[in-house]
Order: structure tokens, then C-alpha cells, then sequence
């Protein structure tokens, strides 16, 4: 073969593969069987090539829908919701098992649920077989009765999906933390631990009531506590701790008080100090003065001699009344005339 014929070969298997690559005949001939004429022509086949959008996915979920009682399920609707970036396929199986289910899901809902970013298949999944969620997920919830002795509760709540909620729907975190709210309430507000104890469907009644569900992706069927014991006396410690909180006050004040007593105590002795040494002072006043009386007359001897002797008296009489019994006490001498 020639060089121009090699070239030519070459170009025409290219062009019978590029051929059957935007016309895949085999996918039409498929639909057509499936489906009937004209629901899936070749020119959607070629479009959807050139859009690039898989065709096998697209025949295969109108295939599907048709097969399922769902003929309403367009191929340029699947083409839409995969270029928007959703999830042909769950949408397919959830529509399809929503439909065996009688439950009542729309297109329109299953793909907004779908572009939120929410497993719809799943939620159709839940919806004919609920789940079970632990609340708390990990541990225990803390309550205290109003006798002052605290609970540990841990309930299993049973949910399904409420499909109109999904969109803007709360999760189930919300629904943990709604129930945990609830039971810690409906124990608060039992008069004694006891009670709790000996009647625990009283807090899954009382939690059920408030209509925990509102405005959530779910409804609850039933809440079950699942683990109830006794914790510690939560009323007791806190009167404890209160009583030593009082006694730590009343030792504050009565040190403030004693602080205040040796302050003032202490100011006293300055005060006595203080007078003291004004005593003292006005008593080395007292020979400067009689010696002036000597100077100007006005003091005789007899009168100094008298002043010595009543003094001398009164030291004995101090002597006496503060002395000892053993030691005898001597006058001291008079200034004889």
C-alpha cells in the first residue's frame, strides 16, 4: 500500500471510531428496546457527548424509572440535576424506593435534598427503617432531683426521617441535645431520686410530650432510658460546702475583730505612754518650782519638811497595801525639826 492510502485508512478508522464514540448505537439500540422509540433518540445520545455528560448513566436511570412505575422521569431532568452537581443514582434508587414504600417524595424535593449535600437514599432508607441514636452519644447525662441526689440517665431515642423536613431540617444532634435537655428537666423537677427510679418511663412520657421533633430531618417514635443509676449526693456536698464557706467567714470576721482589738490595744499603751512621759515631765517641774518658792520666800523650811514627811507617808502606805508579808517595812526617817 501506498503512503496516501495508509493516510486515508488511517483517517477513515479514526473518523469510524470518533463516529461511534459520539453516537454510541449500541446505548440507543438499548433504549429503544427498553424504552420505545423516540423517548431516547440518537441526537440526545450525541448532545450528551458532546455536553459531557455520561450517556450509559443517563439510559441506565431512565431504564430504571421506567421499569420502576416512575414514566415521568425525563432524561434532560437527570441531564440537569448531574450538571448541577448532584447524584443521579441515589436520586434514582431513593425515588424508586420511596415509590415501592408508598412513600410521598416529589423529583423536585429529591433533588433539592439531594444539591444540600444530604444522603437522600439513606433518608429514604431511614424513613422505612428507622435508626436508633444514643443520647448522649459517649457517657451519661448528669440530673439532680430536687432531694438533692443526682442521676445518671442514658437513652436510646428511635427516629425516622421526616422526608419534607430534610431541607432546612435540623440533625440529629439537635435531636440529642433536645432529648438530653428534656430528661435532665423531667428528673429536676421529680420530688425524690426514688420515684425516678421506680418509674423511668415517667421521663421518656414526660420528653415525648414537649415535641422534641420540631422543626429537625426527624420524628421521633419513642425514647427509652437505657441506663438509670444513682450518683452522689449533689445536695448534701453543696450544704457541706456552704457550711465551711460560713465558717470560713465567721474566721475572717473574728481575725478582722482580733487585728482590730490588738490595734487598739496597742494605740492604748502609746496613749498611757504618752501621759506618762507628760507626768514625769510635770514632775521635774516640781523641784525647779519650789526651789523658785525658796528664792522668792514664799515656801518656808517647815513647809519643805512637812511636804517630806507626808510624802514619806504615803510611800509607806503603797508599801503596805502592795508589799510582801515576810519582808518588814520601815518608815523612811522624818526630817526632825
Amino acid at each position: 500500500m501506498t503512503t496516501p492510502s495508509i493516510i486515508l485508512l488511517s483517517l477513515l478508522i479514526l473518523f469510524v471510531v470518533m463516529l461511534f464514540y459520539f453516537v454510541p448505537i449500541g446505548m440507543w439500540i438499548q433504549a429503544v428496546v427498553s424504552l420505545g422509540i423516540g423517548r431516547i433518540t440518537i441526537i440526545d445520545l450525541i448532545r450528551m457527548r458532546l455536553r459531557k455528560i455520561p450517556p450509559r448513566l443517563i439510559v441506565d436511570a431512565v431504564i430504571n424509572t421506567q421499569k420502576a412505575g416512575l414514566p415521568n422521569i425525563k432524561s434532560d431532568m437527570l441531564e440537569t440535576h448531574y450538571m448541577a452537581g448532584g447524584n443521579v443514582v441515589n436520586i434514582v434508587h431513593a425515588l424508586i424506593a420511596a415509590n415501592k414504600a408508598n412513600i410521598p417524595l416529589p423529583y423536585d424535593t429529591a433533588t433539592a435534598i439531594d444539591l444540600a449535600g444530604r444522603d437522600v437514599k439513606t433518608a429514604v432508607e431511614t424513613s422505612v427503617y428507622p435508626k436508633v441514636i444514643d443520647a448522649p452519644r459517649e457517657g451519661f447525662l448528669s440530673a439532680v432531683a430536687k432531694d438533692g441526689i443526682e442521676l445518671k440517665a442514658r437513652a436510646r431515642v428511635t427516629v425516622r426521617t421526616n422526608i419534607p423536613g430534610l431541607i432546612g431540617g435540623a440533625t440529629d444532634d439537635t435531636i440529642i441535645a433536645r432529648v438530653g435537655e428534656g430528661i435532665v428537666s423531667a428528673i429536676g423537677s421529680s420530688v425524690n431520686y426514688g420515684g425516678v427510679l421506680e418509674n423511668p418511663d415517667n421521663i421518656s412520657r414526660a420528653v415525648l410530650d414537649k415535641g422534641l421533633d420540631a422543626g429537625t430531618a426527624f420524628e421521633i417514635l419513642s425514647i427509652d432510658i437505657a441506663d438509670l443509676d444513682v450518683g452522689k449526693n449533689v445536695g448534701a456536698q453543696l450544704q457541706a460546702d456552704q457550711a465551711e464557706a460560713d465558717l470560713r467567714v465567721a474566721q475572717a470576721r473574728a481575725e478582722t475583730r482580733r487585728a482590730m482589738a490588738v490595734a487598739e490595744e496597742q494605740e492604748m499603751k502609746a496613749r498611757t505612754q504618752e501621759m506618762q512621759a507628760k507626768v514625769v515631765g510635770s514632775e521635774a517641774e516640781v523641784p525647779l518650782a519650789m526651789a523658785q518658792a525658796f528664792r522668792e520666800g514664799k515656801l518656808g523650811v517647815f513647809d519643805y519638811v512637812n511636804m517630806r514627811n507626808i510624802q514619806a507617808d504615803t510611800s509607806m502606805r503603797d508599801s503596805i497595801s502592795g508589799g510582801s508579808d515576810t519582808e518588814s517595812m520601815q518608815p523612811p526617817e522624818r526630817d526632825s525639826d
